[in-house]
């Protein structure tokens, strides 16, 4: 995961910059993160662009209040300046951060979601659109593809049984955070796999989101991550993770130490069927902390 330097002069320069030197230290694959200022998809077309063979993804774009055809032609512009090596990663949202941001808050989610990818698959897969459904209606009467724009791989960091359902129907597989390796191995890759294969698609990848810290003053990363991470223990979704991991906290989940321990504790996910491990640092701000990071990301 890629964030820029909280000192920047100008976001664009900064991710640019970041992402080349990530590529030149080995990382083959970064992701942005959807936030109210700068626009995840739009960036990651720019770094596409700049830094050619480099993937680039969104992790995540929420759904709310976007309808799917001004993200299909993001995602669309943004995979024809990336050559090819973008993936569309999105979320469901949440209600209270999305009615505090945008005086609403809408419901019905898996409904959406259900849409939401129905549409995108169409223009993506089809090259054109009509669909009426119970939350989102798309039949815009013009061309709706971008040249060079197509294929665009679709991710949903779905976690509940129900939203893995849809995702494996529809999607090309899941963008979780914060999910152990018992969680993949046990609910995770059974749920989607099975859906997916119900519904004749591929069998979906799993891109594992995973706090790290690397540090060799362990003490102290883990009560950074503890901090960093207790709102997550609030939300019944992780406390359903949690649980299942048998692990007190949220912190518990990250992979903290030095740098050969978290490589450790990351292959455990892909010994969980992981397809691919997303290394989402806790301390931002410290741009020799990420570099360490982006050396582990390659080392895998």
């Amino acid at each position: 995961m890629l964030y820029p330097s909280p000192n920047a002069v100008n976001v664009v320069d900064d991710v640019v910059s970041q992402a080349r030197r990530a590529y030149d230290l080995g990382v083959r694959q970064v992701w942005l993160a959807q936030q109210f200022n700068y626009h995840a998809i739009a960036l990651a077309g720019l770094v596409g662009a700049a830094v050619p063979g480099l993937g680039v993804g969104t992790s995540v774009v929420h759904i709310n209040p976007r309808h799917p055809l001004i993200v299909a032609s993001l995602a669309q512009t943004a995979q024809a300046a990336a050559h090819g090596n973008f993936s569309l990663g999105l979320g469901l949202g949440a209600h209270e951060p999305e009615r505090l941001a945008f005086g609403t808050a809408w419901p019905n989610t898996i409904q959406r979601l259900r849409e939401h990818l129905a549409i995108l698959r169409s223009v993506f897969d089809d090259g054109a659109v009509d669909f009426h459904g119970e939350e989102l209606s798309a039949n815009p009467g013009w061309p709706v593809t971008v040249a060079g724009g197509t294929p665009v791989p679709v991710y949903v960091a779905a976690m509940g049984p129900k939203a893995l359902q849809v995702t494996g129907e529809l999607a090309d597989g899941t963008l979780p955070y914060l999910a152990g390796p018992r969680t993949i191995a046990e609910f995770i890759e059974p749920t989607i796999a099975k859906a997916a294969a119900d519904a004749g698609r591929p069998k979906p990848r799993i891109i594992v989101a995973v706090p790290v810290l690397v540090s060799d003053d362990v003490d102290a990363a883990n009560a950074f991550a503890a901090q960093q991470l207790s709102f997550y223990e609030t939300i019944p979704s992780y406390q359903k993770v949690i649980a299942r991991e048998g692990v007190a906290s949220a912190a518990d989940l990250a992979a903290i130490g030095p740098a050969e321990s978290v490589v450790r504790q990351l292959k455990r996910y892909m010994e969980a069927r992981a397809t691919e491990v997303v290394l989402s640092p806790l301390n931002r701000a410290d741009a020799a902390v990420a570099e360490e990071i982006w050396a582990v990301a390659a080392s895998l």
